[in-house]
């Protein structure tokens, strides 16, 4: 039925409004009496044996949705409904924010890809907060967190704190999000000093809190061989629980649409199956070098079965889908479920 008619008609509109009218669409069939239930029986039947254990955390089964399809937790539970193991809310920052202007999302259809700027467009903490108050019970739900747009990367850690603050008590985990291409000087906190200060100071004030939750960070898959090893000793001196590898690419570099469409579109970073390689090398030099001592959540390009066993192959305990959904349907998650 995506394939057939969805897909086809969502794929008229703009890229950002078929989002939405698709997640309304996903929402009035969970608020159908009968229906979530249905399909959560079948999830349960579906995750018999699949059940994985990370950082502490117990997932239903290992495929989840990454950050920046929910931003602000307005769909968990129609998310809930299509059988994911985890959702991953977010990037949520301390201030609404409007993001960059539209149009912002395209689709690299020969690609089968995306391309965003969205600049991390989202409600802020408090809107947030009062939503995760009522997630589904039973469904893991990470926090995806980053600064807003006009705080400066000196003052970059208070946002990040004010975020553990106020989603602490309704999240399941943390991940620390400095590799987004789409917020100006962010990806400057990869380098060694300035994240490991971060890292530090989100580790510790969630330690102050009842119930630690552990927390990950989410990297580019832009970074060379000696920064990737930089990851690695930080993440270990810090006590980071783990890492999600990876984000958006920069990189340009084997498109199929043409240059002149590419550049039309502007700047932003680039996922999908243009990115599935590079991250599935990302996790594999991670889980090499790292000798296994964290675990890693495999995001990039995963539209199917095989795309999600390289990844676990590779080393990732746990992945996420993303662009694959555009392109697949919300069938996707179910399908590599009943593959793995």
């Amino acid at each position: 039925m995506y394939q057939k008619l969805l897909k086809p008609l969502f794929f008229l509109m703009s890229p950002e409004r078929a989002h939405y009218a698709a997640m309304d669409m996903l929402s009035f069939a969970s608020s159908v009496p009968g229906v979530r239930w249905w399909m959560r029986k079948r999830s349960a039947k579906r995750n018999a044996g699949k059940e994985v254990t990370v950082a502490g955390l117990t997932f239903p089964n290992p495929v989840g949705l990454a950050a920046g399809f929910d931003k602000d937790a307005r769909w968990l539970p129609a998310l809930e409904m299509l059988g994911f193991g985890f959702v991953e809310i977010g990037t949520v920052t301390p201030r609404a924010q409007s993001g960059n202007p539209q149009p912002r999302l395209f689709r690299l259809v020969e690609d089968r890809g995306i391309l965003n700027r969205m600049g991390f467009n989202n409600d802020g903490l408090y809107p947030a907060a009062g939503r995760l108050v009522r997630r589904p019970a039973g469904l893991v739900v990470g926090g995806n967190i980053g600064k807003n747009k006009i705080t400066p990367n000196d003052k970059a850690v208070d946002d990040y704190l004010a975020c553990v603050d106020a989603l602490h008590a309704h999240v399941d985990y943390f991940v620390v999000n400095v590799s987004s291409p789409n917020t100006p000087g962010l990806r400057e906190l990869q380098d060694k000093e300035p994240l490991a200060k971060l890292l530090r100071a989100v580790v510790e004030r969630n330690a102050n809190h009842p119930g630690n939750r552990p927390v990950f960070l989410k990297i580019a898959p832009d970074l060379t061989d000696g920064q990737l090893d930089d990851i690695v000793d930080i993440v270990i001196a810090e006590k980071v629980d783990g890492v999600v590898a990876t984000n958006t690419t920069t990189s340009r570099e084997g498109l199929q649409t043409s240059a002149e469409e590419v550049e039309d579109m502007g700047a932003g970073g680039v996922s999908g199956a243009p990115v599935r390689a590079r991250s599935t090398e990302v996790v594999r030099y991670l889980a090499t070098q790292s000798e296994g001592r964290f675990p890693i959540i495999g995001v990039g390009g995963i539209d199917g079965v095989e795309a999600a066993r390289e990844k676990l192959e590779a080393g990732a305990s746990l992945v996420q889908v993303y662009s694959g959904m555009i392109y697949e349907g919300p069938g996707l998650p179910a399908r590599i479920v009943a593959g793995l």
